[in-house]
């Protein structure tokens, strides 16, 4: 990956078949268990502005925090910052969003987690993809149909003088935030060693680990980071192994949870030709040390994010970029073993342009799925969420 463009320059659409049809561990699509959706709206405050790549939490005192890449004008712009917004009645209602983090350049992808100490990490990264289209726009005639309107111009090299050449390299990089206090104040930002879309997660003993992939950095790493220090500083733990055949570049936006037996689970968003466009799993059986070839679980969507429910069983949430374009989840009953058939969340989106979903349990033992999504009726992306429950 050359430095200074966006991750997703290297993500295709992901219009590949789907995989095979049998794990080495064991068999897969089970039959989905049923479902109800209860409802399903549009939450984020601020209609003309883009909101992107969100991930939700659910603290140990029932808040809600979320975190997503807003301010923006579109999927790729200079404008990107990381907001928060809270919910204090289980996804009811949302505050107005709070800034945490506005570089002089993009900031995307926001993850959240609460650690077993209380504490808040959030995570972004920066990027200057949006370089190439202001090059163009200012090479464009004003009398060219493709010419955009001159305070829009403006805006767009405003923000990118915002910091010189130099420090815009130096502001690129995958960063962390900390909070003490529930999110109302923060850390100033700080480095860290990868970047996944919704961040680190906590194992049953506390322990903080981060699976992801290096960004800008001069090798390119696929694997796991630790931190024991409630997220202070994070050390590398891990590379996961690469697939015979596959391209290290391919593996793109994990994530992890632990599993109730023990099993540490990480997703992997593959874009190699066998399995394009589909989940890839890759388990560790001794703490993170070492962790088996990333493998298909016959899912195809992306990325996903894991979640252990108050029973034991897991769920992974994910986009599902093709026609019925939404979000779907799947349940293991057998820690990651196999999953089931998709349970549809969302299935009405317009296009491509949306996903990114993350689930919480409520009190109750109801879901609530949170993603990003651009609507027919807007070149704005909205944050919707739905409220569903399994039926047993």
């Amino acid at each position: 990956m050359r430095k200074g463009e966006s991750r997703r320059t290297f993500l295709r659409s992901g219009l590949g078949a789907v995989g095979l049809l049998m794990l080495s561990r064991g068999p897969f699509a089970k039959a989905a268990p049923k479902a109800v959706v209860l409802e399903r709206k549009v939450i984020s405050h601020e209609s003309g502005l883009y909101h992107g790549w969100p991930t939700v939490a659910r603290r140990k005192n029932g808040d809600l925090v979320l975190v997503y890449s807003g301010g923006r004008e579109a999927h790729v712009c200079p404008f990107g910052r990381v907001e928060l917004m809270r919910s204090y009645d289980e996804g009811k209602s949302w505050t107005y969003p709070q800034v945490i983090f506005d570089s002089p350049i993009d900031d995307r992808d926001a993850g959240i987690v609460e650690t077993a100490q209380g504490t808040l990490l959030a995570t972004t990264f920066t990027s200057v993809a949006y370089e190439p289209i202001l090059e163009q726009a200012l090479k464009t005639k004003p009398e060219d149909p493709n010419a955009w309107p001159a305070e829009r111009l403006r805006r767009w090299q405003a923000a990118h003088a915002r910091t010189s050449a130099e420090g815009r390299r130096a502001v690129l990089d995958c960063w962390m935030a900390r909070s003490t206090d529930g999110g109302l104040t923060w850390s100033g930002r700080y480095r860290c060693p990868v970047n996944s879309p919704h961040g680190p997660f906590v194992l049953r003993n506390g322990r903080l680990l981060y699976a992801g992939k290096s960004l800008w950095a001069s090798e390119v790493r696929v694997g796991v980071c630790e931190s024991v220090d409630d997220g202070l500083t994070w050390n590398w733990l891990s590379d996961i192994p690469v697939r015979p055949g596959d391209s290290l570049q391919k593996y793109h936006e994990l994530h992890g949870v632990e599993a109730s037996d023990g099993t540490i689970i990480v997703h992997i968003r593959n874009h190699n030709r066998p399995n394009d466009g589909e989940t890839l799993q890759s388990e560790s059986a001794d703490g993170g040390k070492t962790w088996s070839v990333p493998h298909p679980i016959g899912v195809w969507g992306l990325p996903s994010h894991l979640l252990r429910l108050a029973d034991g069983r897991l769920l992974m949430s994910y986009g599902h970029r093709r026609p019925p374009f939404g979000n779907q989840a799947r349940l293991s009953e057998d820690n990651g073993r196999s999953w089931s058939e998709p349970i549809v969340i969302s299935d009405d989106g317009a296009g491509a342009d949306l996903g990114y979903p993350s689930t919480v349990q409520l009190g109750d033992g109801s879901l609530l799925t949170v993603w990003y999504e651009v609507l027919a009726s807007s070149p704005y992306a909205v944050l919707r969420q739905a409220h569903w429950k399994l039926e047993e």
